[in-house]
């Protein structure tokens, strides 16, 4: 299979490229630069520009869309808000043009909207799934929403199935000698809800995505089966979020607080990267 992915210069994406290539597959990564380890062919393209994106879209059978501003308020709220729409609309513009059947796209727990909120807020239950409202006070986390806005209306026109990846805080595996900094400190990584995704199920997830049939335009939340804290679950609520009372999951450990159940239903993924699996803590 054909796959071009999107970003795979990034963190994330040259861990998707990585499994990609593993499976077999003939990937071609699509980015504003080389990575630091070349793992396929790189073609420098400018995602803002449809033509550049039909150029190196074409001959292939599936897409993987990482490539973005990848947080709020790095950039001017335009721009990120005007780079990360376009260029994911050019993506399935071209792909639905080009005839590819099959597409990903990452979203964000951003789009729920805690994350980058200026005006903190609660989330109205835990463990948050995709029901929850999105709610966002920032560009970034608004143009996830619009995106998968955009993958609807694709799939209406074309068919096409694209998956909506709202992931949660990716991490690469060298990032797990940071954790015992804030692991028993509550106030660290609340807005987020202490989520996180180790960049090699991310991939997985989105092979398995590529792989499903019949999903139409469908967006899913993705995290570690944990969270990325030594305090429990519920403690962690109590401590930052104590007005929350609706716990939707039984909480008697460290769960997550970002539940992944419909990805597991739908795509057949599981994760299997844990922090714990890599991190000594003392007792």
């Amino acid at each position: 299979m054909k796959v071009v992915i999107t970003g795979g210069s990034g963190m994330l994406g040259q861990w998707v490229v990585r499994h990609f290539v593993e499976q077999g597959d003939e990937v071609v990564n699509a980015d504003v630069k080389q990575p630091e380890q070349p793992l396929c062919r790189t073609v420098i393209v400018d995602l803002n520009e449809l033509g550049q994106v039909y150029g190196v879209l074409a001959g292939a059978e599936a897409v993987v869309h990482l490539a973005a501003i990848p947080v709020a308020y790095s950039h001017p709220n335009e721009v990120t808000f005007r780079n990360n729409t376009m260029s994911t609309y050019n993506v399935l513009e071209a792909a639905a043009g080009l005839g590819i059947r099959k597409a990903v796209i990452a979203s964000s727990e951003s789009s729920y909207g805690m994350v980058f909120a200026q005006q903190r807020f609660a989330p109205r239950y835990v463990p948050v799934d995709e029901a929850h409202p999105q709610l966002p006070q920032d560009s970034y986390g608004l143009s996830k929403i619009v995106n998968e806005q955009t993958a609807d209306m694709f799939h209406q026109r074309t068919g096409m199935q694209v998956v909506s990846l709202r992931l949660g805080n990716v991490i690469a595996p060298e990032a797990y000698a940071r954790f015992p900094a804030f692991i028993h400190d509550p106030q660290q990584r609340d807005r987020i809800l202490w989520s996180y995704i180790d960049a090699r199920d991310a991939a997985a997830a989105c092979r398995l995505a590529i792989e499903a049939e019949g999903l139409g335009s469908v967006a899913l939340n993705l995290a570690a089966d944990d969270t990325s804290m030594a305090v429990s679950s519920r403690e962690l609520m109590a401590a930052q979020y104590p007005e929350v009372d609706d716990f939707r999951a039984p909480l008697s450990g460290h769960e997550s607080l970002l539940s992944s159940e419909k990805a597991k239903r739908l795509l057949g993924w599981q994760p299997v990267h844990a922090w714990r699996d890599y991190v000594k803590m003392n007792d």
